[in-house]
């Protein structure tokens, strides 16, 4: 397949990847005398932040997505086309995809990460990652069956069945243990006549002496008070040594017998294959330069997650976020310019906006520059930057309504199973209910 030139002579610039770099590089791309190819294998970009409300039937899944295609509808010198990325050939400047080879002048890996189960293959088969809305749709399938199957099963196998594990207390697991737990305080009782709070149990194992390690000392102290106080049972220092899909076994000596583990212990760069070891870095993300170019190459460029600008102030490079790959992409949007004018370049430098994360109903906390604070003024203000990074006026409307039904109700329209998982093959069957 050939895929067409916008603008004939003019520079070509691929992207892979339309998460937050890749998006914000493109944007910042308009009106420049460049065509622009975006590569993704979704049709749409993925609202990550929001993944744990979906889990938990907070969200509609469609509201955390927004169509590609539709972000750029008024982009003349963009192309964006759904395709796998097989390989770079930085030899032959091309890109090797399902939908055939294509050529680059500049390429712009934006590949974000994935879950890291740290080569575990049983950990990997039988707990439940979430990155993106496929598998959050499975945890909250996995959720609300086994809660069904609660409700006519004898004990022990209730037991297992209401005790529910997070493994990794960052944002991520404290987000989704902090939405369990109002599951368990909110809608066990009102919506399975029979079951009681206390019959639910839920756990959080994290590897870090804190919860929330990369935000204050009070930030992180608050977290786990705010979970302890809905029943949450934390194990600091420990890690997971192994998960048959029935018992869980941690390295402090702890057995837990449960149905449901969820993994949101690390993630590790999607690197697609054509880069050597030599190009690889600290978290297996590629090495760059501080303008986000490809150590070894010269129009080869990596942003996000995936990318890691190693400095003696960070040798383990950016933090995974948002806002480092928004950023980023702005800033090497600048640079290609510069670049391609002969013009000298400006190293990137990451401006700290913040770290937000909510446990529940109006309790947050919040790390803005020198001020740390928590409770309900965070809360509002991890809703507000929220709904204002959501790609689209309708996902924000929608968004905005189904908070404030929660909000009023301490409840959701969103909890249906749409389609069965099978806890021991792991998949999907979407014509089973």
């Amino acid at each position: 397949m050939k895929i067409r030139d916008i603008t004939p002579g003019t520079p070509r610039i691929v992207i892979i990847g339309g998460g937050f770099g890749g998006i914000n590089l493109a944007k910042k791309l308009k009106n420049q005398p460049v065509e622009i190819i975006l590569l993704d294998r979704h049709n749409y970009h993925t609202f990550q932040p929001l993944l744990y409300q979906v889990a938990m039937g907070a969200v509609e899944a469609d509201a955390v997505g927004f169509p590609l295609r539709k972000i750029f509808e008024r982009q003349d010198n963009l192309r964006f086309h759904l395709a796998d990325v097989k390989k770079i050939n930085a030899a032959e400047n091309s890109v090797t995809t399902s939908v055939g080879d294509i050529k680059y002048d500049y390429l712009v890996v934006a590949t974000g990460s994935d879950t890291n189960f740290f080569g575990n293959e049983e950990i990997a088969h039988y707990t439940m990652p979430m990155k993106n809305i496929a598998e959050a749709l499975n945890i909250r399938s996995l959720v609300l069956q086994n809660i069904e199957k609660a409700m006519v099963c004898d004990q022990p196998e209730q037991n297992a069945l209401l005790t529910f594990v997070v493994v990794g207390g960052g944002a991520t697991g404290v987000e989704l243990a902090g939405s369990l737990a109002e599951m368990r305080l909110h809608v066990l009782e009102k919506d399975y006549p029979g079951l009681k709070a206390d019959d639910m149990k839920i756990y959080m194992a994290e590897g870090k002496p804190d919860l929330l390690a990369a935000m204050s000392d009070d930030a992180s102290a608050k977290a786990k008070k705010y979970l302890t106080d809905k029943g949450v049972i934390i194990y600091n220092s420990v890690h997971v040594t192994s998960y048959d899909g029935e018992t869980l076994k941690i390295d402090n000596a702890t057995e837990i017998k449960t149905r449901n583990v969820f993994w949101a212990a690390g993630v590790k760069a999607e690197v697609p294959e054509g880069f050597g070891k030599e190009n690889i870095g600290p978290g297996s993300r590629i090495q760059t330069d501080e303008i986000n170019k490809v150590k070894g190459y010269n129009n080869i460029f990596a942003i996000g997650d995936v990318a890691g600008i190693i400095t003696t102030e960070k040798p383990n490079g950016y933090p995974g976020v948002a806002q480092v790959a928004i950023q980023q992409g702005q800033q090497l949007a600048v640079n290609l310019m510069r670049i391609i004018k002969n013009e000298p370049v400006v190293p990137f430098k990451y401006w700290d906006k913040g770290t937000l994360a909510t446990v529940g109903r109006n309790q947050a906390v919040a790390d803005i520059g020198k001020f740390k604070f928590q409770g309900f003024f965070a809360w509002l203000l991890w809703l507000f930057v929220h709904l204002m990074f959501l790609a689209g006026f309708t996902n924000k409307l929608i968004v905005f309504i189904n908070w404030a039904i929660s909000y009023f109700t301490k409840n959701s329209d969103n909890r249906i199973i749409v389609r069965y998982f099978d806890t021991k093959t792991r998949q999907t069957d979407p014509t089973s209910i």
